[in-house]
């Protein structure tokens, strides 16, 4: 499944994209009505506690929700006027959201493509090097990326990123891809200067709107391996960045491990898994993105996330 928030008049929901048919599917409101056709009472706060109209809360069910999910989307696609709410939207009626607008956490890892670690003169790292970007930096694939006048070194970095579904301690790798509910795009955009100016990056990587995700959430089911998927970053259609998700140093399952072993990873947190090589820090000369600057993400199975530069006065 492609899960995915929307707004649409005014109201933030979670959905499903139907690829082939380019519609999306309100997920709360289809069970509603599919439990409301079984004659069950309550049938508003059964689906509001088992398909919740929040991202996080959806999924904290777990592969129950999830179950539910594909009952609420094939009673909505056979029953599209059964209920007093609109259950299917034409693509362009809503605004696609990041698919978890605030996460509870952020993990980004550093330093995790060899070509971009050598770029960097660095050597690869015997631990993964990780760092954190907060909520207020989430902003959606409709979304413009912010640029504020507080640096003119504004840079991309294409990330691979995978969302947890069910809370995580001490989970070991070969178990690992059970604790995740799929994988998105974000662009870790970075204000370099700020970034360097002390020995902790956080500060140049926690700007607002400086994490554009989307644009949307590939689950388990669909995207079963995370590895060997090509991702091409672009600005104003010239490629800037190329890698496969083969290159990691610290695979996705490994990463699973090496963080529930520090910490519990609950349902919504989002990991971004580090970007290749190809930042504008490191080319010669160095070139950083400007107002109206279109940067472009693509992902094997995943998508394309597509935001506009946007100085900010």
């Amino acid at each position: 499944m492609k899960l995915v928030t929307f707004t649409q008049n005014g109201f933030t929901r979670t959905g499903t994209l139907i690829a082939e048919s380019n519609k999306v599917v309100d997920l709360n409101y289809a069970y509603q009505a599919l439990l409301q056709q079984q004659g069950k009472y309550r049938y508003e706060k059964i689906a509001d506690a088992y398909v919740p109209a929040n991202m996080t809360e959806l999924l904290q069910g777990g592969k129950e929700s999830l179950s539910y999910v594909q009952e609420a989307i094939v009673f909505a696609l056979n029953n599209e006027n059964a209920f007093t709410h609109k259950l299917i939207y034409n693509f362009d009626e809503v605004k696609i959201e990041a698919p978890v607008p605030a996460p509870g956490k952020m993990i980004c890892v550093g330093h995790n493509y060899r070509d971009h670690i050598l770029e960097m003169g660095r050597e690869l790292p015997p631990y993964p090097v990780i760092f954190a970007k907060f909520a207020n930096t989430v902003v959606g694939p409709q979304d413009d990326i912010p640029f504020y006048p507080v640096s003119e070194l504004l840079d991309y970095e294409a990330e691979f990123a995978f969302v947890i579904g069910k809370k995580a301690r001490n989970v070991s790798q070969e178990d690992a891809l059970d604790y995740v509910a799929g994988y998105t795009i974000v662009n870790d955009v970075t204000y370099r200067d700020i970034q360097r100016r002390t020995l902790q990056w956080l500060q140049g990587k926690t700007v607002e709107g400086s994490a554009p995700m989307g644009p949307w959430l590939v689950t388990t089911d669909e995207l079963t391996n995370p590895s060997g998927l090509e991702m091409v970053l672009t600005v104003n259609g010239e490629e800037r960045q190329r890698a496969n998700t083969d290159n990691l140093v610290f695979s996705v399952q490994y990463l699973v491990e090496f963080l529930s072993n520090l910490m519990s990873l609950e349902p919504g947190d989002v990991i971004l898994t580090g970007t290749p090589g190809g930042v504008g820090f490191a080319r010669k000369p160095q070139t950083f993105l400007k107002d109206g600057d279109i940067v472009k993400i693509e992902i094997d199975k995943i998508g394309v996330l597509e935001n506009k530069v946007s100085k900010v006065k």
